[in-house]
């Protein structure tokens, strides 16, 4: 079967325990204003204008995103690194964009990895109807599941979606005892103030186990694929949150009682 993908990264450190590969899926129903890989969206392989600025000249060209590559020629990336997943106990995270967006190769890819041992991460949205992702749950070690906004309405304004099939997805994956690590980018002016804090913590509390718990903080880092895809900035003059407000983020949570880590 065959899937398409735009990136592979080796040694991963922040995409689930120990060193991993993190394969990125193309395609993503979420439209998040943060989002730093906005070439991800589309699940088709595409063909983008690029302007870059050269010695004060503004130069158009083109690059193709994706690529379309099959499960087979897919685990020959991913065994490569099976000494290290071994030794660091780590393996390999499914990503995108959102993996469950092209959910029968993301099946195939996990039965393989199982066959053969590889610890097996899929970091997801969690907006998907719930069949697809009970599919994958036999062959998933950890999911490490968005939490992007606690409030409905808001969740919908900066994401797109509303939050509501992600909320009952989160119960049901804990219904079943699967590992979790809740992913909760945390944003200046949009998720960052103690009401939102406090609205998350309303949605943890409900669950059987407690999940740990990794703050991303917002970056720029993805900021430059707008200018370069002549894309729309939609956080244009939001800055990167302060030491002190990620420090005060995490202490609530730990307070609570769970373990946070910050950046993955």
């Amino acid at each position: 079967m065959k899937g398409i993908i735009f990136d592979i990264k080796r040694m991963a450190l922040h995409d689930g325990p120990g060193i991993r590969q993190t394969v990125f899926f193309k395609g993503c129903p979420l439209g998040c204003h943060w989002c730093h890989n906005p070439e991800s969206r589309s699940k088709n392989v595409m063909c983008l204008k690029v302007f870059e600025t050269l010695n004060s000249i503004e130069v158009e060209d083109e690059e193709i995103v994706g690529r379309e590559i099959d499960s087979v020629e897919l685990m020959g990336f991913i065994q490569r690194d099976s000494l290290i997943y071994e030794e660091s106990g780590g393996g390999v995270t499914f990503s995108g964009g959102e993996p469950l967006m092209q959910p029968d190769f993301l099946w195939e890819v996990l039965t393989l990895c199982k066959k053969h041992e590889i610890h097996t991460c899929v970091d997801t949205t969690g907006y998907s109807s719930w069949d697809k992702i009970e599919k994958i749950v036999p062959f998933t070690d950890l999911f490490l599941y968005d939490l992007k906004h606690p409030d409905n309405e808001k969740h919908r304004h900066f994401t797109g979606v509303e939050n509501i099939q992600i909320l009952k997805n989160l119960s049901l994956l804990d219904e079943l005892g699967k590992e979790i690590w809740i992913r909760i980018p945390f944003i200046p002016t949009i998720n960052d103030d103690e009401a939102d804090l406090l609205k998350f913590l309303a949605i943890l509390a409900k669950l059987k186990n407690k999940p740990e718990i990794s703050l991303l903080p917002y970056h720029k880092i993805g900021s430059h694929k707008y200018t370069r895809f002549q894309l729309p900035n939609l956080m244009h003059g939001v800055e990167e949150p302060s030491g002190i407000s990620v420090a005060f983020a995490r202490h609530f949570f730990e307070n609570e009682g769970y373990h946070v880590t910050i950046g993955g």
